[in-house]
C-alpha cells in the first residue's frame, strides 16, 4: 500500500502558482438566454483552448444529455451546440493566479465583463457550474446583471458525489 501510494505521487503533476489570463472568447449569440459559467479553464482546456477540455469533465455529457443530442467532439459542433440551445458559456474570472486547476488556489481574480455580455444578447438566467464560480459571481458580478444565478453541482472529475445520472438530473432545469 505504502509502494502504491508513492507511485501515485510521483505521478501526479506539480504545477506552480501561475499568472494566466483567460485563453479564449465567450461562446454566445445575440439570442442567447441563459448564461453558463464555470470559474476558470483548467489545465486541459487551456491547452485545448476551449471550455471543459478534460476528458473526465461530464459537462459536454450532461447538456446534450439535458437536450436530447448527440455528446459534441469537436470545439465547431461544441460551438454550435451551445449557440443552438440558446446557451452562452463563459466563466467568471477573466485572469487570476492559480495552481494548475485547483479552483482552491485561485488568488487575485480578475472577473470578466459578464454584465457587458448580457447587454448583448437575451440572457435572462445565469447558471453556475460549481461552488467557486457561484461565490466569484455572487460576490463581483450579481450587483451589475441584478440576475440572481443558480449554482449546479460541479460536472468537474473531482465532484465524485454526483455520478453521471444524478448531475443530468439537476442540470435539467437549464433547459
Amino acid at each position: 500500500m505504502h509502494k502504491l501510494r508513492q507511485m501515485r505521487r510521483k505521478s501526479r503533476k506539480v504545477y506552480p502558482l501561475t499568472s494566466v489570463v483567460h485563453p479564449f472568447p465567450a461562446v454566445y449569440s445575440q439570442e442567447s438566454e441563459t448564461l453558463i459559467l464555470g470559474s476558470f479553464p483548467s489545465v486541459k482546456s487551456r491547452e485545448n483552448m476551449f471550455y471543459y477540455g478534460h476528458p473526465q469533465n461530464r459537462f459536454w455529457r450532461v447538456t446534450a444529455a439535458v437536450f436530447g443530442a448527440d455528446v459534441p467532439e469537436t470545439i465547431d459542433e461544441k460551438k454550435r451546440f451551445i449557440i443552438e440551445n440558446r446557451l452562452a458559456l463563459w466563466d467568471v474570472i477573466e485572469s487570476c493566479e492559480i495552481t494548475g486547476s485547483s479552483d482552491a488556489s485561485i488568488k487575485n481574480a480578475v472577473v470578466n465583463n459578464i454584465a457587458g455580455l448580457i447587454a448583448k444578447s437575451k440572457i435572462n438566467r445565469v447558471f453556475c457550474n460549481g461552488g467557486t464560480a457561484g461565490k466569484l459571481y455572487e460576490r463581483y458580478i450579481y450587483s451589475r446583471t441584478g440576475i440572481a444565478a443558480l449554482i449546479l453541482p460541479s460536472t468537474s472529475p473531482a465532484n465524485a458525489a454526483y455520478n453521471l445520472e444524478r448531475l443530468i438530473d439537476a442540470w435539467k432545469i437549464i433547459k
